[in-house]
């Protein structure tokens, strides 16, 4: 048997998931629902379910309900694909799409220095802290 998180929708019979009617109506509700216009929460509260913004993103995006090994289906590749194509349409419209940034490759410092030591303290965590803040890059 599969371990982790069972997809709402589905229940565990004998070991193996089948499709719980009252959950998969929902689901293709949520799906409907958003691809009629509503936003994330409001698809949810349209099926009669309290859940958050993340929740339902997560739902629309789980590959499982087109069915695999494990898991019968209970949407359609077509409806799948339209929601995701309404998601990243609305990312584009609402101007939210963030481009990644290419990182930065620093040089990693090879050669250091240390000034000269000018303070002596009795206590010797003050004096390995005055100690280090000496220490400079030689790049």
């Amino acid at each position: 048997m599969r371990q982790g998180h069972l997809p709402y929708g589905y229940r565990i019979v004998d070991g193996m998931a089948v499709i719980d009617e009252v959950q998969a109506a929902q689901v293709r509700g949520i799906f409907e629902a958003y691809l009629s216009g509503k936003g994330y929460v409001d698809a949810a509260r349209s099926v009669g379910l309290e859940m958050y913004h993340s929740s339902v993103k997560r739902m629309l995006q789980t590959r499982h309900y087109l069915g695999d090994d494990f898991y019968p289906a209970i949407i359609s590749q077509e409806t799948f694909d339209a929601a995701e194509a309404e998601r990243l349409r609305r990312i584009e419209y609402w101007g939210r799409k963030w481009d990644k940034k290419p990182k930065v490759q620093k040089p990693i410092p090879t050669s250091f220095r240390l000034g000269a030591v000018a303070q002596k303290y009795k206590d010797p965590y003050k004096q390995a802290a005055y100690a280090y803040s000496l220490i400079e890059s030689g790049e």
